[in-house]
């Protein structure tokens, strides 16, 4: 009989040393992998940076004025032409020239008056002549009415010294008023300015020879002068009179005035309405403004509120508008806005963007949707925008 050995004593193969080597670089490999996988994602966080230091800032809620912008010209208030009253006279001397101001009743020029003279002379010895026949007759008539109830005198002849009287008297006032006529052209000899005001034209020539009703001067009278502004039917209505306005006029003075007065009608052709402008005398001597002269302008509607971002913070792409938010996990995002009134450097902001939005004060340019910034404070000397400086 033979013993068999008991089950656990069975006989084992002995493990080679190859086995230990092969698990001993598999497990040093997979350390290396994750070790490996572990630095790149660190080094990857590691390389984003910010594309951008900016500082950021919230809207404003402000007032702002209303404009209605308007175009026109500047026109004199009223204008006065200086004619010749005299007929067939020679102009002997021109006293007044083109931007001259003058006062009413000064004289502009003078006529050669030595007709007049002797034309006046001859009416005043026609006057004397009248008057002597005209008492010469009132003596006869009444002579002949003291006859007139002796019978002496027919009444024929009676009739006849009453009608030379009338008729003495007559040609006596027909040669008073011939003397007033002369006085009238003699005091003609002289052109005078009707009012004040500055000259604006002359045509008056020395040595010419004028007929009556020739224009010899033009002037601005009281040299004011006007803004018509022209506006649409549409804006007419928001016109007042007594309203501020505020232009430039095409030498780049500033002027001021008020409305005096709006059209009564609108141009059928251009559907256009005139507003009339009293400018305010201005104290530029240097660039005065010319009546004829090209002006743009605004109207004070008065002002309302609004929400205002600063023109640095408002980035123009593709003909549109955009400010960048800053998010709470420092990345932008790109807004899509809508524009209003622009005063200094403040852009209203009437559609598209939160009231409570910080937005990028400046640099926005350079910056995309979804990129990472680094907010900064604003500095002490900055007051509406700050800033931007590109990260390295």
């Amino acid at each position: 009989m033979i013993d068999t050995p008991p089950s656990d004593m069975t006989p084992r193969l002995p493990l080679k040393p190859a086995s230990f080597a092969v698990a001993a670089l598999f497990g040093i490999a997979a350390i290396a992998f994750f070790s490996a996988q572990s630095n790149a994602a660190d080094d990857k966080k590691a390389a984003i940076k910010p594309a951008l230091t900016v500082s950021s800032i919230k809207p404003a809620h402000t007032t702002l004025p209303i404009k209605l912008a308007a175009n026109g010209n500047i026109m004199a208030w009223q204008e006065a032409i200086v004619g010749s009253e005299a007929n067939g006279l020679r102009i002997a001397e021109v006293k007044a020239n083109v931007g001259d101001r003058v006062l009413a009743g000064q004289v502009l020029a003078q006529f050669a008056g030595e007709t007049v003279a002797a034309d006046l002379a001859q009416a005043k010895a026609s006057l004397m002549e009248a008057d002597a026949n005209a008492a010469d007759a009132a003596g006869n008539a009444a002579r002949a009415r003291t006859l007139q109830a002796t019978g002496a005198l027919s009444t024929q002849q009676i009739n006849q010294y009453l009608t030379a009287e009338q008729t003495a008297k007559a040609r006596a006032e027909a040669a008073k008023a011939m003397l007033a006529v002369q006085k009238l052209r003699f005091k003609q000899v002289q052109v005078v300015a009707p009012d004040d005001g500055v000259i604006s034209a002359r045509s008056a020539t020395v040595g010419a020879v004028v007929p009556a009703g020739t224009e010899l001067f033009r002037m601005i009278r009281k040299g004011r002068l006007e803004w018509r502004a022209e506006v649409t039917a549409s804006e007419l209505g928001r016109i007042r009179t007594g309203m501020a306005a505020q232009l430039v006029a095409a030498n780049g003075t500033t002027l001021t005035g008020k409305v005096r007065m709006t059209a009564p009608t609108v141009d059928p052709q251009s559907r256009a309405a005139l507003v009339y402008v009293d400018l305010d005398p201005t104290t530029d001597k240097i660039a005065p403004p010319k009546a004829g002269m090209y002006a743009r302008g605004e109207f004070d509607l008065g002002t309302s509120a609004a929400l205002t971002v600063p023109q640095e913070a408002v980035v123009l792409r593709d003909g549109f508008s955009y400010v960048f938010r800053v998010n709470a996990d420092q990345h932008v995002s790109q807004l899509k806005i809508k524009t209003g009134r622009r005063i200094g450097d403040q852009v209203e902001v009437l559609e598209g963007l939160p009231p409570d939005a910080a937005v990028v004060a400046a640099g926005a340019g350079f910056l995309n949707d979804g990129d990472l910034v680094k907010v900064v404070a604003a500095t002490a000397t900055t007051t509406t925008t700050a800033a931007s400086t590109p990260s390295k």
